[in-house]
């Protein structure tokens, strides 16, 4: 018998203090049986960092990434259908990088393993010619206690500032501090 995905309920109220935006946003997340809290808590954080101010360029969406292995885990496409943004988790491989690169204006890779660092010496060379890449690493042992965070039911205050963020949920918070691997961080 094949295992069900896990639903999540999530209200998330967000200040993001670096693009003066203030929103809040509640979401029903499944979270495939293969993908731990830890990957969904970043899958919605990479939500709340890149939601456009508005939907004039189209809206960003949840992927079927676990699903379908060609998939992204996040992606905005214009009102034409134009794939504007793609965003990656983990530590994917350089040619689906290079593809999604040719097919999408701007493509965004978070990853939070304590590998990161082995991962992108062996891509870097080869990612150097493409120029709409960005690439975050997150401190794996950050990541984990957001992963902690995730509850059935998640109300969570999200606060951007300086490149530092503040998640918080009842009586306990994460900080976390990316750093900017590759690409343009503005």
């Amino acid at each position: 018998m094949a295992l069900k995905a896990i639903i999540y309920r999530a209200n998330v109220n967000v200040s993001d203090l670096d693009r003066n935006l203030y929103s809040d946003h509640s979401f029903t997340i499944a979270r495939h049986p293969s993908e731990t809290e830890e990957r969904m808590m970043m899958r919605l954080l990479a939500y709340v960092l890149n939601v456009p101010p508005n939907n004039d360029l189209g809206t960003l969406e949840f992927g079927k990434d676990m699903w379908e292995a060609d998939e992204p885990a996040l992606c905005q496409r214009d009102l034409t259908g134009l794939l504007m943004h793609e965003i990656e988790l983990g530590q994917p491989e350089e040619k689906r990088l290079v593809r999604a690169c040719g097919r999408s204006q701007k493509v965004t890779v978070y990853s939070f393993s304590s590998t990161t660092a082995t991962w992108w010496a062996s891509v870097a060379n080869k990612l150097s010619r493409v120029n709409n890449l960005i690439v975050w690493q997150f401190p794996a042992e950050q990541t984990e206690a957001l992963g902690k965070l995730a509850q059935r039911s998640i109300n969570l205050q999200i606060t951007l500032q300086e490149g530092t963020y503040w998640i918080g949920q009842e009586e306990s918070s994460v900080e976390l501090t990316p750093v900017c691997l590759y690409g343009s961080s503005d």
